[in-house]
């Protein structure tokens, strides 16, 4: 894998030498803007020109029109490697630093391709997207950058319980740069900045049963213990912290934990995971241009207007999740899912699939399919738990195969995924990921 990641970055040497300039793809979500992060801030320092773009999602249309920019090196990060045939054919040179579930196309000498899965490592818990975009780099003496290949971990749902595999390895390099410290502390978000009810009911991950998500809850829960629920957690007195943080981890032992910060950030960014949440409510708002430039270093009224649309995004959730508790979901045999037209579910829909998961509002046992409807498409988010990928699903190649099937597209990992498909074809693709799913299960 390394080997492979210095391949890269010797592609990368000769074009810095050569002053081309570089064309970068990135995804739009937490790992993809950190993606972007990483390799824009080494060619930044490189003093290397550069375009970047950061779109929802990788099309064959894309992909044919970028074969014809005047560009001599392509980077595509956090995406990419479902299109290795394409790149094989482009006259340029093509590095992909992705993550997701591979198909079984060699690359060409033009194209240098890193992802975990052609090592046998897992893409969806040990390397994530800005994980792979780093190691590109790596070698090009930037360790300093480390950190944000982990605040890409976390937007993907893969530090929370500790960093594993590859990502212990970019750990390793953060710490010996000195840019990141390690200590034990509550892992709830906003601990500064909003009053402690509302740090309590925004924290998903770990998730907190009957408060995450659940203002009221929140409240409640702070009001027995005699605590004033309006105030910020920074402002409680140390005894306070103490009685909540036993009361915490009664519900969830893994809610004090390490946490990782990097002391010479601006003080709102300084928590990795907190730095993931702020980048994803930019991607989820289409605001994924403002999350980069925070990311290479844009502060004040970009910081503002990134927390306001933080604030809205977590609001949404909130909303999104009451709906669950409300409506639940529709079940068929092997699967659950969630529809709605409404604007505000639909542009948070794999996010409370998931969390709608962890707090347990949604059936464990089944994987969720979360769909919205976007004019003539309907837009997919699957989430599944590990437990159930332990028993066979998987959900990366259940989209990917049953979106085929209708004209679409779709992939991602084995527990969790997305794709895209005509609206007509809603019904039948269900189905058919049940009898998928229902496969997969009885034939692990």
């Amino acid at each position: 894998m390394l080997n492979r990641a210095n391949e890269a970055t010797n592609v990368l040497k000769e074009h810095i030498e050569k002053d081309s300039v570089i064309r970068l793809i990135s995804h739009n979500d937490a790992d993809g803007i950190s993606a972007a992060a990483v390799i824009a801030n080494a060619l930044v320092e490189e003093d290397v020109q550069f375009h970047t773009t950061l779109i929802p999602r990788l099309k064959e249309d894309i992909v044919n029109q970028l074969r014809s920019e005047k560009y001599d090196l392509f980077i595509f990060s956090d995406m990419g490697s479902s299109f290795v045939k394409e790149f094989n054919s482009y006259k340029h040179d093509v590095i992909i630093a992705d993550h997701h579930q591979i198909n079984d196309v060699e690359s060409e000498s033009n194209v240098v391709h890193i992802n975990p899965h052609l090592f046998e490592i897992d893409g969806s818990k040990d390397l994530c997207g800005a994980g792979s975009a780093y190691l590109a780099v790596r070698e090009l003496d930037k360790k300093h950058l480390a950190y944000y290949a982990l605040i890409g971990a976390f937007g993907d749902m893969q530090g929370q319980g500790g960093f594993t595999g590859v990502n212990k390895l970019i750990l390793d390099d953060a710490l010996e740069s000195g840019n990141l410290e390690v200590h034990e502390g509550l892992k709830i978000v906003s601990k500064s900045s909003e009053p402690i009810f509302k740090s309590l009911a925004y924290t998903f991950s770990p998730p907190l049963p009957g408060i995450s998500g659940d203002l009221d809850g929140a409240r409640e829960f702070l009001e027995k213990m005699n605590l004033s629920y309006g105030i910020k957690f920074t402002d409680l007195e140390d005894e306070e912290k103490d009685l909540l943080k036993e009361a915490l981890v009664t519900i969830n032992p893994d809610i004090f934990g390490d946490c990782y910060t990097v002391p010479k950030l601006t003080p709102i960014l300084r928590d990795l995971e907190e730095y993931s949440y702020i980048l994803d409510a930019c991607g989820k708002n289409k605001k994924q241009g403002l999350g980069l430039s925070i990311a290479l270093g844009e502060k004040d009224q970009a910081l503002d207007a990134a927390l306001r649309l933080q604030r809205q995004y977590r609001d949404q959730i909130v909303k999104g999740l009451e709906w669950i508790k409300k409506n639940g979901a529709e079940q068929l045999n092997s699967i659950q899912y969630l529809y709605s037209e409404d604007k505000v579910l639909k542009s948070v829909m794999g996010t409370i699939a998931s969390i709608g998961l962890s707090v347990e509002l949604l059936d464990e046992s089944k994987p969720v399919i979360g769909m919205s409807r976007l004019h003539n498409d309907i837009k997919i988010s699957g989430r599944t738990t590990r437990e159930m990928v332990a028993n066979g699903v998987n959900l990366g190649r259940a989209l990917q195969d049953s979106s085929n099937n209708f004209g679409g597209q779709g992939g991602g990992h084995d527990v969790a995924a997305g794709a895209m498909i005509p609206y007509e074809s809603k019904d039948n693709f269900l189905h058919l990921v049940d009898e998928m799913v229902e496969y997969q299960l009885n034939n692990d």
